[in-house]
Formats: C-alpha cells, sequence, structure tokens
C-alpha cells in the first residue's frame, strides 16, 4: 500500500507520522511548516519536532512517464517548454511597458508641479521685493542726515508698481552735504596715511613667512554642489575670521573662519552671485548678480534689508565707500551709480552718451580715499573718474581683452589691473603711466586681484593663487591648491592668512 504525504499528495521519500492527526508527511515539509507554526496541519493542535514518528517502507523508484520514453517526445516536451518560456517573456515585456509608460507619465506630473512651485515661489519672492522696495515710500520714513533727496527724482506714487521703484536716476545729483562727507572723510584719511609714513604695520607677516604659507583647511559644503562654483569672496576688515561667498546656486554665505561654523545662509537672489562686500565696521553684507539687483544683508538675522535698483541691466561690480554709507556700482549697461545703502536711494548715476557703441562695464573699485574711482570696460580700458564731478578723468590703456579685475593699492598710489591677456598691469596714478606688467604664464586667466591692508602684498587670484611683494614685485608663493580656477583671493589681519575661492567650490585658507 503506497503512503502519500497529506501536504503535496506525492509518495515521500522519509515519511514520519504525526501521533496528533495520524496522518503521513515527507518529513522535511512537516518540520519546516512546525518550524513556523508549531501545530499539526490537519487539526491545528500543538505539535513538537521530537513528536513525530519515523515510518521503514522500502524506497519506491518513480516511473518514467511515458512522454519520456523516446526522442521524438522529450523534443515536443522541450518545445512545449520553450513555448511557455516565450509566452512568459512576452507578458513580462508587456508589463514592462506598462510600467514605464506609468512611471513617465508620474514623473511628467511631478516635473510640472515642480515648475509651477518654482513659477509661484519666483512670484512670492517678486512680490516680497516690491513690498521692501515700497515700504520706504509708503512710510515716508526719515532720510539718513546728510542725505537730500534730488530733485529730478519725482516721488513714487501710491499706485506705482515695482517696476517704477526701480528706475534708476540717471540726472540725480549729490547733495551739497554728502559731498561734504566725502570730502570730510578723504581728508581724514589722506591725513591718516601721511601719519603712517613708510612704517611697517606691527605683526605684519614677513616676505619670508609668506613664503612658507600652506593649506591649512578647506571646506567644500557651502555651498551647493548641483550648481557647483564659488564665484567671489570678501573678509570682514574688523575680524578677518568673518567672511562672506558668493556662489552660482544664487546664495550668499557667511563664514566664520575660527569657528569653522556658517553664520548665515542668504538667499534672494534670482541669478548666481557675482560680487559681495563684508561691512567693515558693521553685520551687514552687500551682495550683487546678473539679475540687476543688489541686496544689502543683516547678518544676524539673515535677511534683506534694502534691495537697491540702480541699474536694469547685470550688475558686474560693486564697492563699498570708506565711510560705509555709499556704495559704488557698475553694469553692463555701461553706466555706473552713486547709492546710500542705508535708504538704498541712487544719489548718482552715470552714463556715457558720448558715442552709440559705448564699451560695457567689467568691473569697479574705489580708491581708498573715496573721491575718485576706477571702472573696467569690456573694450580693454581703465577709466579713472572723480565722484564728485561725476566726470573721467583718466584712461589707462594697454590691455588685450576685457579687464576681469583692478585694484587700488592702500598707498593711494599703485592700481593694479587684469583682463584676459594673461599679465598684471601696475599704473602710478601720480603720473598715469604703467611701470611694471606681470607676465603670467600662457592662457593664465586673472579673476582676482587685492592688495593687502597695508599695501605691502598683491595677490592673484586665477589658473592658480599668487602673492607678489610689492615695490619689488617679485613672486613669493604659488598655490596650485584648488582644483579649478580659483575667482577671489583676500589677505587676513596683518597678512597672516589668506582666504581664497574657486570653482572646485571651495574656501581655502593659507598661512603658517
Amino acid at each position: 500500500m503506497a503512503l502519500f504525504c497529506a501536504i503535496s499528495n506525492e509518495v515521500p521519500e522519509h515519511p514520519v507520522i504525526s501521533p496528533v492527526s495520524g496522518h503521513v508527511f515527507e518529513k522535511r515539509l512537516i518540520e519546516k511548516y512546525i518550524q513556523e507554526n508549531g501545530t499539526d496541519p490537519i487539526n491545528n493542535e500543538s505539535l513538537s519536532l521530537e513528536s513525530l514518528i519515523a515510518i521503514k517502507h522500502t524506497n519506491v523508484v518513480k516511473p518514467r512517464p511515458p512522454s519520456a520514453t523516446s526522442i521524438p517526445a522529450i523534443l515536443k516536451s522541450l518545445q512545449d517548454e520553450w513555448d511557455a518560456v516565450m509566452l512568459h517573456s512576452f507578458t513580462l515585456r508587456q508589463q514592462l511597458q506598462t510600467a514605464r509608460q506609468e512611471l513617465s507619465h508620474a514623473l511628467y506630473q511631478h516635473d510640472a508641479a515642480c515648475r509651477v512651485i518654482a513659477r509661484l515661489i519666483k512670484e512670492v519672492t517678486a512680490a516680497r521685493e516690491a513690498l521692501a522696495t515700497l515700504k520706504p515710500q509708503a512710510g515716508m520714513a526719515a532720510p539718513t542726515p546728510g542725505y537730500t533727496a534730488p530733485a529730478p527724482a519725482p516721488a513714487i506714487a501710491a499706485d506705482a508698481g515695482p517696476e517704477a521703484a526701480s528706475q534708476p536716476a540717471e540726472d540725480a545729483v549729490m547733495s551739497e552735504e554728502v559731498i561734504a562727507k566725502l570730502q570730510d572723510k578723504a581728508t581724514l584719511l589722506t591725513a591718516e596715511r601721511k601719519k603712517r609714513g613708510k612704517t611697517v604695520p606691527e605683526g605684519l607677516a614677513s616676505s619670508e613667512d609668506i613664503r612658507n604659507y600652506r593649506q591649512l583647511a578647506s571646506h567644500t559644503g557651502l555651498h551647493s554642489a548641483s550648481v557647483p562654483g564659488i564665484l567671489c569672496v570678501d573678509l570682514c576688515l574688523k575680524d578677518t575670521s568673518k567672511m562672506v561667498t558668493g556662489g552660482n546656486d544664487k546664495n550668499a554665505v557667511v563664514f566664520n573662519k575660527d569657528t569653522e561654523q556658517v553664520m548665515a545662509i542668504l538667499k534672494g537672489h534670482t541669478k548666481k552671485v557675482t560680487s559681495v562686500i563684508y561691512h567693515p565696521e558693521e553685520e551687514l553684507v552687500i551682495s550683487a548678480s546678473p539679475d540687476s539687483s543688489i541686496r544689502v544683508w543683516g547678518i544676524t538675522t539673515a535677511t534683506c534689508g534694502q534691495i537697491i535698483r540702480a541699474h536694469e541691466s547685470a550688475v558686474t561690480g560693486i564697492s563699498l565707500h570708506a565711510t560705509g554709507d555709499y556704495l559704488l556700482s557698475c553694469s553692463a549697461g555701461m553706466h555706473w551709480a552713486f547709492s546710500d545703502i542705508r535708504t538704498g536711494r541712487v544719489l548718482s548715476s552715470v552714463k556715457e552718451k558720448s558715442s552709440q557703441m559705448m564699451p560695457a562695464l567689467t568691473c569697479a573699485q574705489f580708491h581708498p580715499d573715496g573721491l575718485i574711482f576706477g571702472t573696467g570696460t569690456d573694450d580693454s580700458s581703465i577709466k579713472i573718474w572723480d565722484l564728485k564731478e561725476r566726470t573721467n578723468v583718466a584712461n589707462f590703456q594697454g590691455h588685450q581683452g576685457p579687464i576681469t579685475s583692478i585694484a587700488f593699492s592702500e598707498n593711494g598710489y599703485y592700481l593694479a589691473t587684469s583682463a584676459e591677456d594673461s599679465v598684471v598691469k601696475l599704473w602710478d596714478l601720480r603720473k598715469l603711466k604703467n611701470f611694471k606688467t606681470l607676465q603670467l604664464d600662457d592662457s593664465y586667466e586673472v579673476k582676482g586681484l587685492t592688495f593687502d591692508q597695508s599695501g605691502t602684498y598683491l595677490a592673484v587670484a586665477g589658473s592658480d593663487v599668487r602673492v607678489y611683494l610689492c615695490k619689488q614685485w617679485s613672486e613669493l608663493v604659488t598655490f596650485n591648491d584648488h582644483t579649478a580656477a580659483a575667482t577671489g583671493v583676500r589677505f587676513g589681519n596683518n597678512s597672516t592668512f589668506l582666504a581664497s575661492v574657486s570653482m572646485d567650490r571651495s574656501l581655502k585658507f593659507f598661512g603658517e
């Protein structure tokens, strides 16, 4: 009499009997069932592995099925199996195609939703900017002492939109009080410079110290990795451990070198941040962007206090006046503007009208005294301007390609300039001539120039970071630690360290 497993209904190879139900089971099947459930599969009563009773029996040899007794039968069996596999594969392909279509539709819906959200965020940001711009007008806030509203600039009507509030006052003229304030500050700075004379500041790093500088730290997490690249950097002169960087991710980030902590992330620009300034005395940051706006941020609150609408095209350069109250800016729209950072008002805006094909301005920088400033153009020229008279008083020619950076020395006599020609030119402002040209490597891209606070050293950021000793104009050290072009460099207090940023998304510090 043949025995059959109560679970598989086949003849068991190792039969066992359950004393609880009296049924026969294949040993491996009943053991697995008991391990999972602990009961008899027939009557669900408690059953353990030790209570199973093995049955001794003669091994049964299963006969071959009739379909496997001849070659034609075997071939037919293989053909049937092949057909079944092909049908199953076809079914799987159909299911895969359906899943792909459903996934594509879901992704399309997700993308559409993201676009709607982005548009709404942009509209909300624009509305907030318009509100911030109109608030001082609606509230009739008292202007900063020393400021008189220019007569040609009409007041904004109650129903005027944000576009009306952002029009630059090209014909505005600075008030006498503002001019007197600028003159007093320039007189004070000139006297202080003469008092310092040729003495070297106490604690200034020596040229030998700078030759021994090496990389101390590198930070790559300040800006988004999805849009890599840090485009600008500036340090707080009062405390050079604090700095701000601007990046391709449209954000400006305030960072503390000593604590290695991010102090604030400033979000609001709709395009990349190309220029940043850390106020020397206050917890304020000024940023500029090709979105044609200039923003004044409070660091402690990480909010935008003022939006300066001095330009209609991309802002290409900004520079803070020595008073700490006024800002110089230039744009691709071929004009420069002088604005009050406290009120956001444009005090003066000048655009050359001598030619229909005027070059765009690429950079701008105040002279240390603040009464003159320089601008670079995309036709290789450097222009020196008188701020009070709003006139072009000198022009420097000699570069090839658009001007990329200009920097005035603290001594007030030297001007360093760079363009897309792999050289750095030094100009004497007293004699109005080029007295030194630093020839760099072929295809070297200069992105930024800066003198230290004493005017002793000049740093160049570009394909690498280099430091030169002024007067001798000899190269002291070259740093090749960045893996992409360096876009900005600044000296720490007494040149005890250098901070540089790069398109490789890193902020690096060099020192001993």
